[in-house]
């Protein structure tokens, strides 16, 4: 039985901590390493991360130490692990830390490692066009993302799919390589392969201002935007109703390239332009119509887009921007 340490923090790391913690006949997970509370919502109140959360549920220790204090070094030599699992924790490990478990490291990435190494693996992959994506478990090593690869899954980019759906999806699908990758390490059954050299993307983190939604692209750029930053940071843009109103922030949660037949309505739309009918919102692009379906106004509930727009009797010279 392999004794695991576990170290990760959002909401994504839960199914691979479940799943680990579940399989007593392989793996022992004496310890939870996460980050330290941190203030979230409007209230900033001080919120365990979602791993914490899990792991009190489970009865597990868990350790918030930051891995680059001196003392953690003996923190961990006292958990008594033999190897760590890694899904997203967040912090660079140094490699004093590395040494110290004498299996190593292994961490669950949400892609095809070389391709998008990074914090926004996931994200950066709709927002590129990739039809496929994937995990993989690496062994953790000096470097980004680079270490040996232990094992790999493929999995289709659904035409409109979120970075929110397909992540849900990869945390429980890479929930089950990890495990199976760490016993076959165990029972040295598998043998880690070396990247390949190369250039390859990185998978930069996307900010708030990175997703505000442009217009003055092709209809499929800006849906792949919208798709890759829901529902975080969530994509959006600035309403200008066309009279002397402020402008408005709006969330765009959900929207589509309009078809042919569903837009023949609206007639040509200028980039920016906010164009519709009783059953649908549009959007003008470079190449053709954007369709919003579900929208969130600042301060407001999320809603059908038909909705808001009716709310907000825009007049006919509103705009996006």
């Amino acid at each position: 039985m392999l004794k695991l340490l576990f170290a990760g923090t959002p909401r994504t790391a839960v199914p691979a901590l479940r799943a680990l913690a579940a399989d007593k006949e392989h793996f022992e997970v004496v310890a939870v390493l996460t980050r330290p509370d941190a203030p979230r919502g409007r209230g900033r109140r001080m919120t365990p991360s979602a791993v914490k959360e899990a792991a009190l549920e489970l009865d597990l220790p868990v350790i918030e130490s930051d891995p680059k204090e001196p003392a953690f070094i003996d923190e961990l030599a006292a958990t008594g692990a033999q190897a760590a699992a890694v899904v997203a924790y967040g912090k660079i490990l140094r490699q004093n830390v590395l040494d110290a478990l004498p299996w190593g490291w292994y961490n669950l990435h949400f892609s095809l490692l070389p391709q998008w190494r990074g914090a926004a693996p996931v994200q950066r992959a709709i927002w590129a066009g990739d039809t496929i994506t994937g995990a993989t478990v690496f062994r953790i090593a000096k470097g980004m993302d680079t270490g040996p690869i232990i094992a790999q899954s493929t999995v289709e980019i659904g035409r409109h799919e979120t970075s929110g759906h397909l992540l849900e999806w990869l945390s429980h699908d890479g929930s089950l390589l990890l495990a199976s990758a760490l016993q076959a390490v165990a029972e040295d059954q598998i043998r880690p392969v070396d990247q390949p050299r190369g250039a390859y993307e990185i998978a930069e983190k996307i900010r708030v201002e990175d997703s505000r939604i442009r217009f003055d692209v092709p209809v499929f750029a800006a849906d792949r935007q919208i798709r890759a930053c829901t529902p975080e940071p969530g994509a959006w843009c600035m309403v200008h109703a066309g009279d002397d109103r402020e402008p408005l922030m709006v969330h765009v949660l959900e929207a589509r390239p309009a078809s042919d037949d569903d837009s023949s309505g609206v007639g040509e739309l200028p980039p920016g332009r906010i164009g519709g009918d009783k059953h649908h919102v549009w959007i003008g692009t470079c190449t053709g119509a954007l369709e919003l379906l579900q929208v969130k106004a600042a301060g407001k509930k999320a809603m059908p887009a038909t909705d808001w727009a009716r709310g907000m009797r825009l007049s006919s010279d509103a705009f996006c921007d």
